[in-house]
């Protein structure tokens, strides 16, 4: 069976704190669904703690197809992105952002000691944060005459399916958005009405 839901954040966390040997790792998820998105956070982080040496992070996009990046930031290769991204797949989360700020203490930590704390800003990040599932929905444009309301209309109704959009005249459009594991039912079902046509609006 073909998964149709996804974990993920709905807003960004607060801020945590996590300390090792005089280093301060201030951990944040944010949620996201573009790379600009991503950008603009690490942006505005990098304003906000402007005297900060590291500013670490990891992010996965996407439901089906998956983008992710992880980015040491100067830290030793694998010290910090690796361990937040094992964060993310660790809560199994997507369409999210993890950044680790660290100010620099005084005293080196080890690649061990960074993995452990960057491992652990992101953790903290994502307990504090709200993390909901969703499922993964196929969105629908249903075309047809005034005269054949009723006949959509019923459907929509009987199936309690989800309408995003609608423009209700002569020519009738509706858009529904419809879990994708009943999705070729419900094609189907709007597929045989006479005079009603419904396309996928991803193809």
């Amino acid at each position: 069976m073909e998964k149709d839901t996804y974990k993920t954040i709905t807003k960004p966390s607060e801020e945590v704190l996590f300390k090792d040997k005089n280093s301060k790792f201030f951990g944040y998820a944010f949620p996201v669904k573009t790379e600009e998105a991503v950008k603009q956070h690490i942006e505005d982080l990098k304003k906000q703690h402007h005297q900060a040496r590291h500013w670490c992070y990891a992010y996965q996009i996407g439901t089906e197809t998956i983008a992710y990046r992880a980015n040491d930031d100067g830290e030793p290769n694998n010290s910090a992105g690796m361990p937040i991204y094992g964060q993310i797949q660790s809560f199994d989360v997507t369409n999210v952002l993890i950044v680790v700020v660290r100010y620099f203490g005084g005293v080196k930590l080890g690649v061990g000691g960074l993995i452990n704390a960057y491992k652990t800003g992101a953790q903290m990040a994502l307990e504090a944060s709200k993390i909901v599932t969703r499922t993964i929905n196929i969105d629908y444009l249903i075309s047809f005459d005034y005269k054949n309301m009723n006949k959509v209309m019923r459907v929509i109704k009987e199936k309690n399916l989800k309408v995003i959009n609608q423009k209700l005249e002569l020519d009738c459009q509706i858009t529904i958005s419809v879990r994708k594991k009943e999705a070729q039912t419900i094609f189907e079902i709007f597929d045989t009405i006479y005079e009603v046509k419904i396309k996928d609006l991803a193809i």
